[in-house]
């Protein structure tokens, strides 16, 4: 066949593609697992070939691997982790247990960019072979739970830096907004008055909470089982390379990565990845009932409660003309609902784990990765295009605080709790103020009432209209 050349493995042979820097494993994968048209993400290639690299140097250090192959797969693999060849990864998301084919898709492609820096062809392994010496002391069963491990920390920075810029966003909001008097709602009811600035002090330290929790998350990403080969014992590697890959990658990568205590443990077990998981779908959380109170604040314009004015980015209705919708904040919360989803794929694949190894590996990592990569983008997407944009309305914030049945709560001190409730319905009976109704009580000064029913006062700690020592 034109265009193509034959390769051999232990099934026999196959024709790849002349041009494909892949080879007969991948060549397998794609035929059999034809499932979707998503590919692992790069964070994840970019892992793979680090580890690919660092075992290089490791090898030769040990005088395993001749320093001419460890250059040049440390070469081809450099290349790879820089994101050239990354067409060449080509392996359907949905794959072989264990993340097999993934391994041999990184093996591959290195040995035969390897080979032609050496002088050789693409396909002929004589050079550089893709499991004799590229996968050297290595085994899929340690190389991809410490790719998973490698990659996720890899994406951490960037996740961090766009909670950080979100919370950072929502409390500037609420600095600018802390005067502007409103009422509070509880079961979606009228509730005492608080400020603007108040309720988005409160989202800017949910997001900066949620951030420390997934900080905290990915402590023990930082355990690597790498150099356990097959089942966790180190078979078939030199008794100082655990060290030196391990001390590699932490150059490579710029990660204060160590080796697991247990190896099999490392391989077994991939709480860690679940543990991360679990603190993304806890922001998801948070997000998605932040974006919920931003569409409900800004409902309306004229039938809604209108309080704040979300920017508009877009038209809203192909029929309605005018009408704009807080698209941002919807956005936001379906990305939460996805990750979410996510998050419950994976806490089915780490349960699934049998004995020395655990196969759903590459659907943990395609989903925990997926997760990292659209709450980054929306968190910052939200900052940018919405937060950073929101007015209020001061004067109908004023008005609902103002008239609210909430007021009555001030009075409880001074009448009781009862008295307070009667006047509260019979506000809402008469359609008439809380101060209104509160003049006609016994027993409480005008002056003093004007205190009691301060709004801006009933939103620090203390008793309206009493100074307490």
């Amino acid at each position: 066949m034109a265009g193509f050349r034959t390769e051999k493995d232990s099934l026999g042979t196959k024709k790849v593609p002349q041009k494909a820097y892949y080879g007969i494993n991948v060549a397998r994968a794609v035929e059999n697992f034809q499932i979707s048209d998503e590919r692992l993400p790069q964070a994840l290639i970019r892992a793979l070939a680090l580890i690919k690299q660092a075992a290089a140097y490791a090898n030769a250090e040990t005088g395993l691997l001749d320093r001419k192959r460890a250059d040049a797969i440390a070469r081809a693999a450099d290349e790879v982790a820089d994101g050239a060849l990354a067409e060449q990864f080509v392996v359907d998301a949905f794959q072989a247990g264990a993340g097999t084919s993934q391994n041999m898709n990184a093996n591959e492609v290195i040995a035969n960019r390897a080979n032609e820096l050496l002088g050789g062809k693409r396909g002929d392994y004589q050079l550089v072979h893709p499991n004799d010496h590229v996968n050297m002391g290595q085994s899929t069963n340690d190389v991809f739970p410490t790719a998973m491990r490698v990659s996720a920390l890899l994406m951490l920075p960037e996740l961090l830096e766009s909670l950080d810029e979100l919370a950072s966003q929502l409390a500037a909001k609420g600095r600018e907004l802390k005067s502007v008097l409103k009422s509070a709602r509880t079961h979606l009811q009228d509730a005492v008055p608080v400020t603007l600035g108040q309720e988005f002090a409160a989202y800017a330290a949910a997001v900066s909470k949620s951030r420390r929790r997934i900080q905290r998350a990915s402590e023990d990403l930082y355990n690597l089982g790498i150099g356990g080969s097959a089942a966790g014992t180190g078979m078939n590697t030199h008794p100082r390379y655990r060290k030196l890959i391990v001390k590699r990658l932490c150059e490579l990568t710029g990660l204060r990565l160590k080796a697991a205590p247990d190896m099999r443990e490392a391989m077994q077990s991939q709480a860690c990845i679940a543990e991360l998981s679990s603190a993304l779908r806890g922001y998801a959380l948070e997000l998605g009932r932040i974006a919920n109170d931003l569409r409900l604040l800004g409902s309306g314009p004229t039938t809604g409660l209108a309080e704040v004015r979300l920017p508009a980015v877009q038209a809203g209705s192909s029929i309605m003309p005018g009408k704009v919708n807080p698209v941002i904040a919807e956005c936001t919360n379906m990305v939460c609902f996805q990750v979410i989803g996510n998050d419950l794929t994976i806490n089915l694949a780490v349960s699934a784990g049998q004995l020395e190894l655990n196969v759903m590996m590459p659907v943990m990592i395609h989903n925990l990765l997926r997760s990292m990569q659209i709450l980054g983008a929306t968190s910052r997407n939200l900052a940018q295009r919405c937060i950073a944009g929101i007015e209020a309305d001061v004067e109908r914030c004023r008005a609902y605080a103002e008239g609210s049945m909430g007021m009555a709560t001030a009075l409880a001190p001074y009448v009781g709790y009862l008295k307070a409730a009667e006047v509260a319905k019979r506000s809402q009976a008469q359609g008439r103020s809380i101060a209104q109704l509160a003049a006609e009580l016994d027993g409480i000064d005008r002056k003093q009432l004007d205190k009691i029913l301060d709004a801006a006062s009933l939103t620090r700690p203390g008793i309206p209209g009493k100074k307490l020592k």
